[in-house]
C-alpha cells in the first residue's frame, strides 16, 4: 500500500492528470488498496476465476464489491460515480454497494447506456450507442465503427464510456478515440503472416477462463466461413474446477479441438489436460480431437490441418511471450509460432 501510494504520488509530481487501474479481487480482499480513494469504479463482469483463493463465487463476488464501497467513501472529489454492467446479474450487488451516483450500461436490459444493432464483422463491429441519462444535444444516440470484433468488445467500449461520461469528457472526443483504436495485443488479434498462400485465418487470445473462451468462440462462429479449430489448455497451480468446464465449451463451440499446455508451472502438464479431457469427451461427439502437449507441435499441428476459410482460434496466453515451466521460464509467443507453422506448411 505504501509502495502504490507512493508511485501514485510520483505521477502526481509528473503532472498526470488521471490514473486508469486495474484492481483485483485478491487487492481487495487483502485490503491492499485501503485509504485510496476512487473517483470512478467500473464493473465489467464476474465469471469462474480465482476460486483457489476465494472458494466459492459469493466470497469472489464480494470481495469485487468492495471496489464499490471504496468508490461511495467521501473524499476530496464530491461527485464520485459507479460504472455497472448490469446485463451481469453480479451487477446487482454493486450498484447495492454503491452509495453515490452511478451509471448502468447493458445490451440486453434497459441502461442509462445501451447497445442497439450491433452487427459483428471479422474487420470490427458497428453499434448504435443509445445514452438515456445523459441524452443532451451533444449525445444522445453515438454510432461507432469499431476496429474490435466481438459481443465481448462491446461491454467493454460501453464500460469506458460510462468513465469517460463519469470524468466529463466530450462525447465527440470519446467517439474520436474509440473509432481511430485498433486493438489490444493479444485480444482476439488477428496474426498477419505475409503469406500469399494463406487462405485461412489465425486469431490469438487471452481467453483463460470459461467466459473468456466461450465469449471468443461465439464471436469466431459470428465470423466464420468454415471450421474453427481451437487450440487451448489451462494454467496449472490456478483453479482446477475451470478446467473441464474449458473443455466442454471448446468442444462445443469449435469443429476440431487441439488440447495442449498452457503455462503448467509446477504441475505436470499431462494431468492438467487429463483433466481438460474430462469435459472434451463430454461434448465432443464425432468431431475432431487431439491431445498435444507441446505447444508448438499443437499449434502447427492446427495450422497443418487447417483448410480454406478455417479460423485458427489459439488461446490461453494471448500476448504472453513466455511460458512458465516446472523448473524454467521460457520464450514462448503463440503469434510467432504461428507465423512459423504458416511458413513450414507453404515451404
Amino acid at each position: 500500500m505504501v509502495e502504490l501510494k507512493h508511485t501514485l504520488a510520483i505521477m502526481r509530481d509528473k503532472g498526470m492528470d488521471y490514473v486508469v487501474m486495474e484492481v483485483s479481487s485478491h487487492a481487495l480482499d487483502q485490503n491492499r488498496v485501503a485509504g485510496l480513494e476512487f473517483d470512478t469504479a467500473v464493473f465489467t463482469n464476474l465469471t469462474q476465476d480465482h476460486l483457489d483463493y476465494h472458494k466459492t463465487l459469493d466470497n469472489y463476488k464480494l470481495a469485487k464489491a468492495k471496489l464499490f464501497d471504496l468508490v461511495s467513501a467521501p473524499g476530496v472529489k464530491e461527485r464520485k460515480c459507479a460504472v455497472v454492467n448490469i446485463d451481469d446479474e453480479a451487477g446487482q450487488t454493486m450498484l447495492e454497494h454503491a452509495k453515490c451516483p452511478h451509471i448502468t450500461y447493458a445490451i440486453d436490459r434497459e441502461a442509462d447506456l445501451r447497445a442497439l444493432d450491433v452487427e459483428v464483422e471479422a474487420s470490427g463491429t458497428h453499434v448504435m450507442l443509445e445514452n438515456e441519462k445523459f441524452c443532451n444535444e451533444k449525445f444522445c444516440m453515438m454510432p461507432l465503427r469499431l476496429h474490435l470484433a466481438g459481443r465481448f468488445n462491446v461491454y467493454n467500449v460501453m464500460s469506458a464510456v460510462g468513465a469517460a461520461l463519469a470524468e466529463n469528457v466530450e462525447p465527440a472526443i470519446i467517439q474520436k478515440v474509440l473509432e481511430s483504436f485498433t486493438a489490444v495485443s493479444g485480444r482476439f488479434e488477428l496474426v498477419r503472416t505475409g503469406n500469399e498462400q494463406q487462405d485461412f485465418s489465425i486469431i490469438v487470445d487471452y481467453a483463460h477462463t470459461p467466459d473468456g473462451v466461450e465469449n471468443v468462440l461465439k464471436t469466431a462462429r459470428q465470423i466464420a466461413k468454415a471450421r474453427i479449430i481451437s487450440v487451448f489448455g489451462c494454467g496449472g497451480d490456478r483453479d482446477r474446477t475451470k478446467r473441464p468446464i474449458m473443455g466442454r465449451l471448446a468442444a462445443e463451440l469449435s469443429d476440431v479441438v487441439i488440447a495442449t499446455s498452457d503455462n503448467p508451472r509446477t504441475e505436470e502438464p499431462e494431468f492438467i489436460l487429463s483433466q481438460v479431457e474430462e469435459g472434451v469427451r463430454e461434448a465432443i461427439g464425432s468431431k475432431h480431437y487431439e491431445k498435444i502437449v507441446d505447444r508448438k507441435e499443437a499449434i502447427f499441428r492446427a495450422v497443418e490441418l487447417a483448410e480454406k476459410d478455417d479460423i485458427v482460434v489459439i488461446l490461453g496466453k494471448g500476448h504472453e511471450d513466455y511460458q512458465i515451466l516446472k523448473d524454467k521460464t521460457i520464450h514462448f509467443d503463440d503469434k510467432e509460432v504461428a507465423r512459423a507453422a504458416v511458413a513450414t506448411k507453404f515451404a
